[in-house]
């Protein structure tokens, strides 16, 4: 415990010392301060072999008069004896006040927002979705998958394997080794890569406290708090990790309220650069398409954070001094965390595999195509659109390039393609998405979330294409 206190906190120390008589495997007054903090397990502790009620006299006469809560105190004391002791041991090569004003700069709303901006720009959109989602999945998937491995398995497979079918588990077009394993490592891999390396950057610099302060009011409206803005940033890029980053969060209430919103109102990178592709010649439809899902972010979020129970979170942080990061440590956290992903990743997966490969086997593929007609007619869509639905469960944009296609075929009028953007990205999340909510949600509250979503997606699909209707809106 060691450091001084003030005088009044010192005095009430030596009072309890004095009190004190059994060995409690601690110090005396390791005890008395436990005592005057109004810790229960110590209180317990002396009410059964010293003199309790003099004990208890001391500590609320101190706490009483103490001007701050005893424990803030205490805290604050502590804080002042480590900064103290991390000046005389640690060395930096900027300055001190470079690096409070940077800090401050960071802290302020006025600097802060337009720097939050450009690192949520820079490091996330270009870095991350960019060039880990743009740039080194395309020549992983391309060159690497669909170049090389894709069709020496297959070959090898087809030529091994009597059985078809059993060949279509490993090398079809739900394979574990041409779906399971090339989504994991061709499309997710360099997403989560490259993340965790601007993740890194962002914690060892002493910025990701000073972010969350930021957005902290924002994000109080939806029921998260500041914490929440890295997972909601990193949904841009990838749904799937964002959901399980999302276990960062320090409630059970906040992580399902983030899986919630990610599931249903983030567009992950790919599905939002083919959205803005097939909306690009209807200027109006975009603006549209943008408000639309962030009024559902703020609505399903406040909905959500009324009627969910569970404690509201607290947020506060200690901030840390800005530094420059240090290349190794960036190096080993980034690899760390990405042996981490493969170990409880690609399981799920390879299961998501076997799922897709039984249902295509089996024909309820066809069975779901056909029931889904009735619904996408609802939103004034051709039966075709079915398939565009089904495809983005499976592959958010997969989804949204048949889209681009029909767009393109002269198939879709700009209405119908504001509203089929509209419902897409409030659509079921993909296959990945769905499997890593099971895990880290549980199977009760992915479906309930799953459900949800459905309905919710189709509902609100009806809503704005019967608004459009109404007001004839064309685009």
């Amino acid at each position: 415990m060691g450091g001084r206190y003030d005088p009044d906190l010192e005095a009430a120390i030596g009072e309890l010392e004095g009190l004190l008589k059994r060995d409690y495997g601690l110090g005396r007054r390791g005890v008395a301060l436990l005592l005057l903090q109004g810790d229960e397990e110590a209180l317990e502790w002396v009410s059964q072999e010293e003199e309790p009620e003099k004990i208890a006299a001391v500590v609320d006469r101190v706490r009483d008069a103490s001007p701050e809560p005893v424990e803030y105190r205490v805290a604050m004391a502590r804080k002042a004896l480590a900064d103290r002791i991390v000046l005389q041991a640690v060395s930096t090569h900027a300055s001190r006040e470079a690096r409070d004003l940077v800090g401050r700069a960071c802290e302020n709303p006025l600097t802060g927002i337009p720097i939050l901006g450009l690192i949520l720009y820079f490091g996330l959109y270009r870095f991350v979705g960019g060039f880990g989602a743009g740039t080194v999945v395309n020549y992983i998937e391309e060159e690497v998958f669909e170049g090389f491995l894709n069709p020496f398995f297959t070959d090898l497979f087809q030529r091994v394997i009597p059985w078809p079918a059993l060949a279509d588990l490993l090398v079809g077009e739900f394979g574990i080794f041409t779906m399971g394993l090339r989504y994991s490592v061709a499309i997710i891999l360099p997403v989560v890569a490259a993340f965790f390396l601007v993740l890194a950057v962002i914690e060892d610099s002493g910025y990701m406290p000073r972010m969350a302060l930021l957005v902290d009011r924002v994000f109080r409206v939806v029921g998260l708090n500041g914490r929440a803005v890295i997972p909601m940033t990193l949904g841009f890029g990838c749904d799937t990790m964002a959901t399980v980053v999302s276990r960062t969060l320090e409630t059970r209430r906040e992580r399902i309220i983030a899986t919630l919103l990610l599931a249903l109102a983030i567009p992950c990178s790919a599905q939002l650069g083919v959205i803005l592709g097939v909306l690009s010649g209807y200027p109006t439809a975009v603006t549209t398409w943008a408000l639309a899902v962030l009024g559902v972010f703020i609505l399903v979020g406040y909905l959500a954070a009324q009627v969910l129970p569970g404690e509201r979170p607290v947020f506060y942080m200690e901030l840390p001094p800005m530094r420059v990061p240090l290349i190794r440590n960036l190096f080993w956290k980034t690899w760390a965390r990405v042996y981490w992903y493969f170990l409880e990743v690609i399981p799920f997966f390879i299961l998501a595999s076997v799922l897709l490969w039984l249902g295509d086997i089996t024909g309820v593929f066809g069975g779901v195509i056909s029931g889904l007609e009735p619904v996408v007619a609802l939103l004034g869509l051709p039966a075709e659109a079915s398939e565009v639905f089904i495809m983005g469960f499976f592959r958010r944009d997969y989804g949204a390039a048949g889209l681009y296609d029909m767009g393109k075929a002269g198939f879709l009028s700009g209405r119908q393609l504001t509203v089929s953007a509209i419902t897409l990205t409030l659509f079921v999340p993909c296959v990945a998405q769905m499997a890593i909510m099971f895990k880290e949600r549980g199977a009760r509250v992915a479906l309930a979330l799953t459900t949800f979503i459905f309905v919710f997606a189709f509902v609100a699909g009806w809503a704005f294409n019967t608004i459009f209707e109404f007001l004839g809106v064309t685009f």
